[in-house]
Formats: structure tokens, sequence, C-alpha cells
């Protein structure tokens, strides 16, 4: 396994960051790592770069104890951090240069020219990082986090500040990279996780609600169905909310309504009957698949 985290506990004061978290990412595997905004995504990953130790539990990174020899750890680890820390008065090449003297990189030159051209930084390679744009500077990050050839990649919210175009291309970079690697990232984007993510963990108040692989997420809630309704007149929505089986209904537009039933109940007669009790007819009646960004709602709110 190249993470292996098990029963980490994080406190700040008595404050539970992270509680009793275990998970496990295998090699050639990208996990997605969400979570509402201090739900202890950021923690956990500064556990598992080294940056901060944990109160309780133990945390490996290719079979190394993060704890007991924190350096050889960080040698098999490449980090992005959210805040993306750059030298903004060092010139792109002078920067990779100073971050493989780090690493002591042999053929420095080579591996830098290599980096830049990867991750699409030739035409901004020549400037100093702080007349860089926001998104060739997360370029820059990801760059350095790449230049020691790491087996696990860390990305803290990788694609902020990327324009679409961007996005596409660090994307594609990103599931490049995850055929040979681990790479564990975190994002607020649901497209991306569903672009280009192996497995989806959620974690919600420093506790994991959802590990599992992208395309079994759904049956996390496969006690509940979802079903788009469009009538053709106006209706008495209350009624509608109090049809046996329905256990809520929401408005999309003007007469569209997305209900959701218990997944045992077929309630299409029932919505045909109700139409005619309402003098209207159904104009599109079909099942919705769960999208990741309902799910993720539903576990963490």
């Amino acid at each position: 396994m190249s993470i292996v985290v098990k029963n980490v506990t994080k406190l700040y004061g008595e404050q539970k960051a992270l509680d009793d978290v275990s998970f496990k990412a295998n090699p050639g595997e990208i996990v997605g790592f969400l979570g509402p905004n201090g739900a202890g995504k950021s923690t956990m990953m500064k556990i598992i770069t080294g940056f901060i130790p944990s109160n309780e539990g133990e945390t490996y990174v290719c079979d190394l104890d993060v704890s007991k020899v924190p350096l050889k750890t960080k040698k098999r680890i490449g980090y992005l951090a959210e805040q993306n820390p750059l030298y903004y008065d060092m010139y792109v090449r002078e920067y990779l240069s100073f971050i493989a003297g780090v690493f002591k990189i042999n053929k420095t030159a080579a591996r830098i020219d290599e980096l830049i051209e990867m991750v699409g930084l030739t035409v901004e390679q020549n400037k100093k990082i702080g007349q860089l744009s926001k998104g060739y500077k997360q370029r820059v990050g990801l760059a350095q986090a790449l230049l020691h050839d790491p087996e696990v990649l860390i990305l803290d919210e990788p694609t902020t500040g990327l324009d679409p175009n961007q996005l596409e291309e660090i994307r594609g970079l990103i599931k490049k990279i995850g055929s040979s690697k681990t790479v564990m990232l975190s994002t607020h984007i649901m497209q991306e996780v569903e672009a280009i993510c192996d497995r989806v963990i959620i974690i919600n108040k420093g506790k994991i609600v959802a590990n599992e692989k992208a395309t079994n997420l759904s049956t996390l809630l496969s006690s509940k169905n979802v079903i788009q309704i469009e009538f053709e007149k106006a209706i008495d929505e209350k009624a509608l909310r109090s049809i046996a089986g329905v256990q809520s209904a929401e408005k999309q537009g003007n007469n569209n309504y997305l209900i959701q039933v218990n997944s045992e109940t077929d309630i299409r007669n029932q919505l045909f009957q109700f139409a005619i009790t309402q003098e209207t007819t159904v104009l599109t009646l079909k099942k919705e698949e769960l999208k990741l960004e309902d799910i993720f709602k539903q576990l963490t709110t």
C-alpha cells in the first residue's frame, strides 16, 4: 500500500479536527478526498506529508512510518499545498533548480526541462514567479511536487485559479500521472472527481462518511430513488408532497419537480392519478441518477 492511515485523531485544543480516521490508497490509484470546509481534509494531508503530527493513530507512506522516519517518507511524497507557497522573487527555472538541489536530483537541467514541458510552463519559464498568473503559479507548484519523481502525490486543491482550457490540461496530466503513482487530491469541483478519480473518500466533521469506488458511490444511497416530473400546469405542491412514498419534492422550474421516494415504492401510478386530480397532464417522468454533488450534499448535511 502506498498510503495507510490507521485510527488517526488530531486535536486542536479541545476540538477534534480528525476523529479515528482510517483508509488506504493503492499504487496506480487516484483518490478524491472530499469534504466541506473545515471537515479535516487539509489536516489529514498535512499529517500524511509529515508537516504536523497526529495525536493518536499511525500513518504509513510506502510502508514507512511517517512519525518515525519523516525524511525518508518526504522523499517518497510530492506535495502541492492549498496555499502553494512559492518564492515570488525567484525565476521559474531558478526556483525549480533550488527545489532540485533540496532533493539532490542528478541531471538537474534535463529534469527541469522535462517538467516545464510536462506542466505547460514553456512560454513562462523565464519570468519571475511573482509575475505569473494564478494558474501558472499552480503549474509551478505542480512542477515542484513532481520534480523528484515521487511515488505518492498529494494535491490540495490543485486546479484553483485555472481557466477551462488549463483545467482540462492539468486534469489530463493528473490522470496520466495516476497510472504509475498514487495520487490523493482534494477539491470542491465535483466534475473533477467524476472525470479523473478512481475512488472517493468523503470526510465530514473529522469522520469518514464514505470510502467507495467512484462508480459505486450511488449505492450508498440505494434506499432512495429520485424522479424528475414535469406537469403541464401548476399544481398543489403540498398535495404532491403528501403522496404516500414521497419523501421530498423540490421545485426545479415552472412546473418541474425533483421527487425523492423510497426505493421499494413505485409511485408512477399515483403520480398519474395525482395529475388527474389536479386537472393537468404529466409531460415527462423519468428516474434520475444521483450525481456526485447530490451524494456529497446528503452525506455532509
